[in-house]
């Protein structure tokens, strides 16, 4: 029996993307992937999105100098770690120039999903 490969919303929308990032920004995915199995994905507010419970964070295509990934109440965080960037309305980001910067910033960004994930199940 054939399996049916279900097509990811976020593989399908990164993969028309025109990006000059466009590496970083799916090696990003796959961090906050590997972060937990539990978050839902979709396509939402122009770019991929991952939810837990509550809207966690959307990634911005249309920041091209850096992947942009807006955590929607980032101000519920406490990131020590310093991958997130305080923002306005409670928002926090977390901005990648460089494959050198994601690969740096991997298992900060995973701390940041699983805090996510504590806070919801809270």
């Amino acid at each position: 029996m054939k399996q049916m490969t279900k097509t990811n919303k976020i593989d399908d929308f990164v993969s028309k993307l025109k990006h000059p990032l466009k590496a970083e920004m799916e090696a990003v995915i796959e961090i906050i992937r590997e972060a937990s199995p539990k978050l839902e994905e979709d396509v939402k507010w122009g770019g991929p999105s991952f939810d837990y419970k509550e809207p966690m964070a959307t990634f911005n295509p249309r920041v091209t100098d850096y992947v942009a990934v807006i955590f929607h109440k980032g101000e519920l965080l406490s990131d020590k770690t310093g991958v997130l960037e305080p923002a306005p309305k409670g928002k926090a980001y977390a901005k990648f120039r460089s494959m050198e910067e994601v690969k740096a910033h991997k298992g900060n960004l995973q701390k940041v999903v699983k805090e996510w994930i504590k806070l919801m199940n809270r």
